[in-house]
């Protein structure tokens, strides 16, 4: 009865599948979610392929599993991924029953998939990936995520003992996940060109995870990002494997010191979050035994992913799109430290409200008060625009972290927002956007656009 539970609930999906095609809509979980109404364990029954990888984190996986891809197709390979898919159990399932015969068989060999690290405890028991990296454990969105050793907790119960770990060594929190798992860990040393690191509001390892006494930061990066030890018990950050020692943007190569020697691979962007995020993804094929040479030619044409981050040229004026997650403090601060460093004069336009928050609000802003508005308050910073319903609380932030009052607008309608930019005060202009938000955003960036090229 359970075998033909299962078929059935293939077979529909399928169905489903073929439906979804002929209307030409696709990047949907509705297959997984008929999957796993009818056999609530779909995915304990469906084929995996031989090898499967995982990838999560709070912040970067969706890059790095899209890293991963370009790379395996670069070198040849037909995988499975949830890159048009979400990451939950639905969105796994449907890749996964687009990769399966209709007996349930997995025909492909290899398999990538971004795993929600919310949705551990129903991912990581069932599918049992063979390497799982975890890119880092930020604070995110508390009404879901509650607090990063809260979701660490979640994550330790629920690795599979047989998954081998790919660790940020850089990172307390993710670093220290399923002690007894074998695991290989990668790190981002002091780079030369780096500015001084600048205190954030955000900071969630301050004492030993073994002694509980105060940790001193040998050096810290961003948040909790950097190398630390305890005087008082000898606790230290793991030592790495893979150790990014240079990163040379005017060359776009990064060099990579691994057993004592170093290795030079392509930089697809030079952001530190970024250097992260390809880092993880060459740690990840260095120990599933590719050769550094084949990697770094498969890496040759590697962008990070365009909804992302995107920069053009445009008259005379650089215009650049940059996404982040709606109410996570951390990657919104990321992306205004980012506009802050950036050389000339800008403008800025905020579109962070969170669009489920918009749909079912909760009133929550206090997410604003963890974020670094305050990098925002630069001189060459000339205009920033809080766009959206939530427009007057993002004023205010921006006013009590510092802003002028006279460089900050508040837009509740997005659609009067490109108007309303100062070109002829600046050389670059950021549109930074929460990720549900990237069709809206991307209207207000075209208007932009079109002003800029009639200018």
């Amino acid at each position: 009865m359970e075998k033909l539970s299962f078929y059935f609930a293939l077979w529909s999906a399928k169905a489903a599948q073929l439906a979804l095609r002929i209307i030409r809509k696709g990047g949907t979980t509705a297959p997984g979610k008929v999957a796993l109404a009818i056999c609530p364990d779909f995915l304990t029954r469906i084929g995996r392929p031989e090898t499967l990888i995982g990838v999560t984190g709070t912040n970067g996986k969706t890059t790095v599993s899209n890293m991963l891809c370009d790379i395996f197709e670069a070198m040849g390979m037909d995988l499975v991924s949830n890159r048009e898919g979400a990451n939950i159990d639905a969105g796994a399932a449907t890749s996964l029953i687009a990769a399966a015969s209709l007996g349930g068989k997995c025909r492909k060999k290899l398999g990538v998939l971004e795993m929600d690290e919310r949705s551990a405890a129903r991912l990581f028991p069932v599918l049992k990936p063979d390497s799982l990296i975890v890119t880092n454990l930020f604070r995110d969105s508390m009404r879901r995520n509650a607090h990063p050793e809260y979701i660490a907790a979640l994550m330790d119960a629920a690795i599979d003992r047989g998954t081998h770990l790919i660790l940020n060594a850089d990172d307390p929190i993710s670093s220290s996940l399923a002690p007894l798992n074998s695991r290989t860990l990668f790190s981002v040393d002091k780079l030369a060109q780096e500015p001084p690191a600048r205190e954030n509001l955000v900071q969630d390892v301050r004492i030993c995870p073994v002694c509980g006494e105060r940790i001193v930061y040998d050096f810290r990066r961003y948040h909790h990002i950097g190398r630390a030890h305890c005087d008082s018990c000898g606790w230290h950050s793991p030592d790495p494997d893979y150790l990014l020692v240079a990163a040379d943007e005017e060359a776009g190569k990064i060099t990579v010191m691994e057993s004592r020697i170093w290795q030079e691979y392509p930089m697809p962007s030079g952001e530190v979050y970024n250097l992260y995020n390809t880092l993880a993804a060459v740690t990840l094929l260095r120990s599933m035994g590719y050769a550094p040479e084949a990697i770094a030619a498969a890496m040759e044409r590697l962008k990070v992913v365009q909804s992302r981050l995107r920069s053009e040229e445009i008259g005379r004026w650089q215009l650049t799109e940059s996404m982040a997650k709606g109410l996570n403090a951390v990657a919104c601060s990321r992306n205004f430290d980012m506009v802050s460093q950036t050389p000339g004069k800008k403008a800025v336009v905020l579109m962070l409200d969170d669009v489920f928050d918009e749909k079912s609000s909760s009133e929550n802003i206090a997410w604003l008060y963890d974020a670094d508005f305050e990098f925002l308050c630069d001189d060459s910073i000339v205009q920033i625009l809080a766009v959206g319903k939530r427009c007057l609380d993002t004023r205010l932030r921006l006013l009590l972290a510092g802003a002028e009052a006279e460089r900050v607008i508040a837009v509740p309608k997005a659609a009067d927002a490109a108007g309303q930019v100062k070109l002829e005060a600046c050389e670059k202009v950021f549109v930074l956007f929460e990720v549900y938000r990237h069709g809206q955003a991307m209207e207000v960036r075209d208007a932009i656009a079109e002003r800029m090229r009639s200018a």
